[in-house]
């Protein structure tokens, strides 16, 4: 019998400090301005000292990193922020977790790709393209996609899902020749994505999946990394083709929230785009 569904606030409220304890960890002492002082049982900053450095008292930080349904304010959340040394992605991901400022709770039902975009997709001829849903799910693509990456009409359900290509299906990992590099920058961008649906059943499907399938996966995961969205050269080892590089942008569709298009545009080596 499978597990009931974990409510929405109480997986973002998990989220929220399962996140704050990973970044905590990562930090030493010396990075924040601390003396090392006594030996250390665990790695990281103790909570004491992210609580006495963000000038807000040890109990309370602690209920945050607990979970507990309490509000934490911006200013608050700005200066946790600053002690734990977050980036612009990470901290996007902290606010929204914690709601702050006040989110419209995302659309979950059944997503429909303008005709616009289905007709943009078929006039493009020498870029590869496709179009994802908010969980990364692939909606619609074109034929010079299925030309480098194959039939996406073969995959179905949880299949059909870019992150659960790259960790799952052989098929498309062995088409990434820097696999190693790549799948743990994606999984990164996926899981700053994937802040607004905490307790999402089809998310946490998905994840729970993955957790189960893929090493990896599982082994990432935990480390609760997250970036935004940013192009990028990804070279492909086409079985008939040979090397292929191209040009990855990511653009959203501003039509349907969480939906973005992906475009790849051939390049004929990586130093032809500046780094």
């Amino acid at each position: 019998m499978s597990k009931p569904p974990i409510p929405a606030p109480d997986a973002r409220r998990m989220e929220f400090g399962a996140f704050l304890r990973s970044r905590r960890e990562r930090l030493a002492p010396s990075d924040v301005g601390l003396p090392l002082g006594t030996r250390r049982r665990t790695p990281g900053l103790r909570r004491e000292e992210v609580a006495m450095l963000a000038n807000v008292g040890t109990t309370w930080y602690t209920w945050l990193e607990q979970g507990r349904a309490i509000q934490a304010s911006i200013e608050v959340l700005t200066a946790v922020a600053d002690v734990l040394l977050l980036d612009q992605a990470e901290r996007r991901y902290l606010f929204t977790l914690a709601d702050r400022p006040q989110l419209a709770w995302p659309s979950t039902g059944a997503e429909e790709v303008p005709a616009p975009v289905i007709r943009m997709l078929s006039d493009m001829v020498r870029q590869p393209a496709f179009v994802l849903g908010r969980r990364w799910d692939i909606l619609a693509w074109n034929d010079a996609a299925v030309s480098v990456f194959g039939d996406f009409r073969r995959l179905e359900g949880d299949a059909r899902n870019l992150v659960h290509m790259m960790f799952i299906d052989p098929e498309y990992r062995s088409l990434i020749a820097d696999w190693d590099r790549l799948a743990p920058s994606s999984l990164a961008m996926f899981r700053a994505d994937s802040a607004r649906y905490s307790g999402d059943p089809d998310f946490a499907r998905l994840i729970s999946l993955l957790i189960n399938e893929s090493r990896e996966f599982r082994a990432w995961w935990a480390t609760h990394e997250v970036r935004n969205h940013a192009s990028t050269i990804k070279r492909i080892q086409h079985p008939s083709s040979g090397e292929l590089f191209f040009e990855y942008m990511s653009l959203d569709i501003s039509a349907c929230p969480g939906m973005r298009l992906i475009v790849c545009t051939p390049v004929s080596r990586i130093t032809d785009v500046a780094a």
